[in-house]
């Protein structure tokens, strides 16, 4: 037997943990021993449907379709005596799909990223307001979230409208599928931008404004809470047994900081993919901060009693991925020659600093207009500092996000963990580690969504007593970022102090003119 620590139960080397994340591209199913070990995974895509430019969809059966290919494979996987002794789904968030009375789909749903929903966005706005709305929620106004998809609905497709019963976020609506009963966890539905933050429950207030039925909305319930088992459908499409236990999961990125280890206030992740996400745990929402303003997002974590707060980079390894094709447009460049070029480039890029708005500005910066800009170019500029300069200046992008992040909330950083690609990247990595008062360390691990929700899973079944004891059983390889020489760290901090800090405000005006001339008649 494998005895946990402080568990409420004991889990043999025969039982296993089922965790699945219902993601953009595709699922990942993964089964887990209690320590966190992986011993079966699979994963399988789904289409993005693109009715028309800007619009993304899902069709809820092609999700559930993926999600039991690859939990029927993991399942025929694993050894004749294993046991799942329970399951729990993560998901990307600000999707859902609409049930009607006969809990059958009415129609693909619109995917977070889809961009349909501007002018119900526009009308909180100026009905409702952008601070009244945060006050409540935690969330700046942006067509993404929940209920501008609903109210498009209403205002575009009022047939649909009106035969919703339901509106279910993909985890919900895979955890429904599996059990029939219809939940949503705390983390999805603080994405709906109706959740009052403070009280856990919906805000009255916001949905008599925009006359959305609250009766439309799941049971809300912790991350972890057992809500049904698999029952006989769901056993023939993705062979779990009859009765194996299902739990409430939750969003992927706070399922992801749960399996980290990250479940007390001051602890910090920052995930570095194609973009930058950072998340930290609070222990209460700051709801009068000035948060949502700074285009920073509140939730509830999926670990009890804590919340969040996630900012980031919009573009931050798509910013590599740019700059490499600008240096090597016919691809022979590796990221590994690209990385070398700009280590042998001094401290400093020559005097060239990078502004990484590609696609807009990041926290704390609100501005939609803003643009990237190189500067302090030279006839003596080279390839290396360029690169150096991109790599610098996502570093200190992130460490504009975060300082933002700890003014704001009256945050004392306690640990910093990173994850995803752009952590092997030692020289990004190295910068961001000047400018830290504390270390950087680096966790191995690619799929961390799919472990919080198989922990989660074990926390609804008992394995684990809390959140705390579940991501102590979990043993992660990690590494500490090495920092650079003490005189290479004083640089970047007053680089960062004396000349980044600055590049967007002086910056600003120069990028609002300039997307006014690109819209005149000549530019076209």
């Amino acid at each position: 037997m494998v005895e946990i620590a402080e568990a409420g139960r004991s889990l043999d080397a025969r039982t296993v943990l089922l965790g699945i994340d219902v993601g953009t591209t595709n699922v990942k199913a993964i089964a887990y021993t209690a320590a966190g070990e992986a011993v079966a995974s699979a994963s399988a895509r789904h289409e993005t449907h693109r009715p028309r430019p800007g619009w993304a969809e899902y069709d809820s059966e092609e999700l559930f379709a993926s999600t039991a290919r690859a939990v029927k494979q993991v399942v025929s996987t694993l050894a004749a005596d294993t046991v799942v002794a329970g399951v729990a789904v993560a998901s990307m968030a600000e999707t859902a799909i609409p049930l009607g009375a006969d809990g059958q789909p009415l129609r693909r749903a619109i995917a977070w990223h889809d961009e349909r929903a501007v002018p119900q966005s526009d009308w909180w706005r100026r009905e409702v307001g952008e601070e009244r709305v945060a006050a409540i929620t935690g969330l700046p106004v942006m067509p993404i979230f929940g209920i501008n998809k609903i109210m498009w609905l209403r205002d575009n497709e009022p047939d649909i409208f009106a035969k919703i019963r339901a509106w279910l976020n993909v985890a919900d609506y895979i955890a429904f599928r599996l059990t029939g009963a219809q939940a949503t966890d705390y983390s999805l539905a603080s994405r709906l931008m109706v959740l009052d933050l403070q009280g856990k429950r919906w805000s009255q207030e916001l949905l008599s404004a925009c006359e959305i039925r609250e009766e439309i909305f799941a049971e809300l319930v912790p991350s972890g809470q057992q809500i049904g088992v698999v029952h006989s459908d769901a056993h023939a499409a993705t062979g779990l047994p009859r009765g194996t236990p299902v739990a409430s999961g939750g969003m992927d990125h706070p399922c992801g900081a749960l399996a980290l280890g990250l479940t007390r206030s001051g602890d910090i992740l920052d995930s570095m993919g194609t973009s930058e996400s950072l998340f930290s745990v609070t222990s209460a929402p700051q709801l009068n901060s000035g948060l949502a303003e700074a285009g920073y997002q509140q939730g509830v974590h999926t670990v009890s009693g804590t919340y969040y707060c996630n900012g980031g980079l919009y573009t931050s390894g798509a910013c590599v991925e740019w700059l490499r094709g600008l240096l090597s447009p016919d691809g022979e460049t590796s990221y590994d020659a690209l990385i070398e070029s700009a280590s042998r480039a001094e401290p400093g890029s020559a005097g060239v600093f990078f502004l990484p708005h590609l696609l807009m500005a990041n926290t704390p910066v609100n501005d939609v207009l803003s643009r990237g800009a190189f500067v302090g170019l030279s006839a003596s500029t080279d390839r290396g500092s360029i690169a150096r300069a991109v790599f610098e200046g996502l570093a200190y992008e992130a460490q504009l996000a975060l300082d933002g992040l700890v003014e704001r909330l009256d945050l004392k950083v306690e640990r910093v963990r990173a994850i995803g690609g752009g952590t092997r990247n030692e020289l990004l990595m190295q910068v961001k580690a000047s400018l830290l008062p504390g270390p950087i360390e680096v966790l191995e691990l690619d799929e961390a969504a799919s472990l919080g929700a198989a922990l989660i899973a074990g926390i609804g079944v008992g394995i684990y007593r809390d959140a705390d004891s579940a991501a102590a059983a979990v043993n992660l390889a990690s590494r500490e970022v090495s920092r650079p020489h003490e005189a290479t760290v004083e640089y970047h901090r007053r680089a960062y102090e004396s000349v980044y800090k600055k590049l967007y405000p002086r910056l600003a005006g120069l990028s609002h003119e300039i997307a006014t001339l690109r819209g005149s008649p000549g530019a076209r």
